[in-house]
């Protein structure tokens, strides 16, 4: 625990969590059922909607902890606390919304004229969130039957707002950033559409990266029947019949390079970068996501929004080879492991493996590995992320 400021920082503010310690089990990571339900109990116990958001946020403070300490202790492995994150992230979105609601419902006076769905969307629709992620997001709303449009929009863009500023009042307890910038037309498009809208939109203006920012599209709060429907709108868009047609591989192509090229910061080994780095967490997403558009209409194992299940179906249908889905996978753990461990030795994100030799090892500790050897993790991330950038170069430009 002394190794990370992350965890003893969740841990002053909520000393009782210590208890988590007296068994093993008791640090092994909620099911996200269990976290809704403790989520909507915390919401509905409230009038006050800051009042009820701040209980929602204590829950998430508290499993942010017992996450963070079972990754430290090794007691669940990064695939697992990804899973656990994601779910948390999800529970707290499905509470403040529950609460979002109950407050604009009660400024209006009456009931929302619509129904309201929250899509993740990125890493939070992959399952993969680390401690240090937003929560990207995409906003979908229906009209009851007889409401009038443009009320309806506002009554929803009214729960959205509410929503993204309950979970992003200043406490002491860790922000969750709402994110909506994967929407259509991005930053300067509408922060909610109806399900028609997304429909229209779709069918006139769809691009091939949004075609693939869907791949991770999963309707997580709101209402079941909203996201059900999204889901058949939005499935012909992500398995294509027949795959996509070669202009939009080459875009696919065009847009990695660019973002590769652009986005990298300067002055910053390419080796050691997490998420852009070569054979980082982006090299191996994006071949996972390019053989899902391609193939994912006739593969059933590669309609996921998680890219290791993703790289495994791949393989299991002979569109990959086994050995190369392999080092892909080694290295998007390496990837995640680090970065992970990072924010908790640190408690502030970054996407490098660090070259502060006393930084590098206590991550290296963090990881497994024995005194002084931060010099092995170095070597072991080069080697695995090569391998990686090597199969992604051959897979990926083919």
């Amino acid at each position: 625990l002394s190794s990370s400021r992350y965890a003893s920082g969740l841990l002053m503010r909520a000393p009782e969590a210590v208890k988590m310690f007296a068994d093993d089990a008791d640090l092994l990571p909620r099911g996200r059922d269990q976290l809704v339900a403790e989520a909507c109990a915390a919401a509905d116990r409230h009038d006050d909607p800051n009042v009820a958001i701040a209980a929602v946020r204590a829950l998430r403070r508290r499993e942010l902890f017992r996450t963070a300490v079972a990754e430290l202790l090794h007691v669940a492995p990064v695939d697992a606390c990804g899973i656990a994150l994601s779910d948390l992230t999800v529970a707290t979105i499905v509470g403040g919304l529950r609460i979002a609601t109950h407050a604009v419902e009660a400024a209006r006076g009456s009931v929302l004229p619509t129904r309201v769905l929250v899509v993740a969307m990125g890493r939070f629709g992959g399952g993969e969130l680390g401690f240090a992620s937003d929560a990207d997001v995409m906003f979908v709303h229906d009209p009851l039957p007889g409401a009038d449009d443009r009320d309806a929009h506002e009554a929803a863009l009214a729960v959205a707002e509410e929503l993204r500023r309950l979970l992003m009042i200043p406490t002491p307890d860790p922000v969750l950033e709402v994110d909506a910038s994967l929407r259509p037309e991005g930053r300067n498009g509408p922060l909610v559409r109806s399900l028609a809208s997304y429909a229209a939109y779709y069918a006139r203006w769809s691009s091939a990266w949004e075609a693939q920012a869907l791949l991770r599209a999963e309707p997580i709060a709101g209402d079941a029947d909203l996201g059900t429907r999204f889901r058949e709108l939005i499935d012909p868009l992500r398995y294509p019949v027949g795959g996509i047609p070669d202009s939009d591989v080459r875009e696919i192509r065009r847009l990695k390079a660019r973002m590769e090229a652009e986005r990298l910061p300067r002055g910053v080994d390419p080796s050691l970068h997490t998420k852009l780095g070569r054979g980082g967490l982006s090299d191996v997403e994006w071949v996972a996501q390019l053989l899902q558009l391609q193939h994912g209409a006739t593969v059933a194992g590669l309609r996921t929004t998680h890219t290791l299940p993703a790289l495994d179906a791949a393989a299991a249908a002979g569109l990959l080879d086994r050995g190369d889905a392999d080092a892909l996978t080694a290295a998007w753990r390496a990837a995640t492991s680090v970065r992970d461990a990072v924010m908790l030795v640190r408690g502030t994100a970054s996407d490098l493996v660090p070259t502060d030799i006393r930084e590098r090892g206590a991550v290296a500790r963090l990881l497994g590995y024995g005194p002084g050897d931060s010099g092995a993790l170095l070597d072991e991330y080069r080697r695995v992320t090569r391998r990686a950038r090597g199969v992604m170069e051959r897979v990926f430009y083919a």
